[in-house]
């Protein structure tokens, strides 16, 4: 059942990826919507609770996607507002598209999000692959996740404002274990959770 939140009069909806990242300071605020791993997992989840609420009139007022991220320039730890997000995957450059952006559809390279807490801000990339090393070479954006491109364009569809909160998980070195990615997740959730607690004032400054 999905479950929004009111928060300055406003319907937040939260969503995050996977239960390891939804530690007990984060139960402890809010029950979110869980997409599963990567862009397609998200996509679908996204776009099939959205037009469920949609036919319901019931579509919140703000999504929240929270969780955790990769980066080799945001410090480990560190609790980031994404400030925009891009499709690192999508690529027809060949038929004389940017590369990023989606054929036939109207989408920035880069869509910005919300930022309306006082923290750090840093560009995201969305992909498919688990990035490590040398992989960041590649990559022009400040962090990396598997997730939240697919939920802005879902929130697009209906024209939902969409904020994105993460906590940086690994980057410096190989990542070669899923230990490595959940080392600090019990950090990171206590980290988030804090940042959740600045939403009602930072939302009611502008305009609830």
């Amino acid at each position: 059942m999905v479950q929004c939140e009111t928060i300055s009069g406003r319907r937040v909806l939260f969503v995050m990826a996977v239960e390891a990242e939804y530690g007990p300071h984060l139960r402890a605020r809010f029950t979110p919507l869980m997409t599963g791993v990567g862009p397609i997992e998200a996509g679908i989840a996204m776009g099939a609770v959205l037009q469920v609420l949609a036919a319901q009139t019931a579509l919140p007022d703000l999504v929240v996607s929270l969780g955790s991220a990769g980066s080799r320039l945001c410090p480990l730890g560190e609790i980031v507002q994404v400030a925009s997000v891009s499709w690192r995957d999508m690529d027809a450059s060949r038929l004389g598209f940017p590369k990023g952006v989606t054929p036939m559809t109207d989408h920035p390279v880069d869509i910005p999000l919300l930022t309306p807490l006082d923290l750090p801000r840093a560009r995201l990339s969305t992909g498919a692959n688990v990035v490590g090393g040398a992989d960041y070479d590649g990559i022009d954006a400040d962090m990396v996740d598997m997730e939240s491109f697919a939920i802005a364009r879902a929130c697009a569809r209906h024209d939902i404002p969409l904020m994105g909160l993460r906590g940086i998980s690994d980057g410096p070195g190989e990542l070669d274990h899923i230990n490595s990615w959940m080392e600090l997740l019990g950090l990171i959730d206590e980290r988030l959770a804090q940042a959740v607690d600045l939403l009602p004032d930072a939302l009611a400054r502008t305009g609830g």
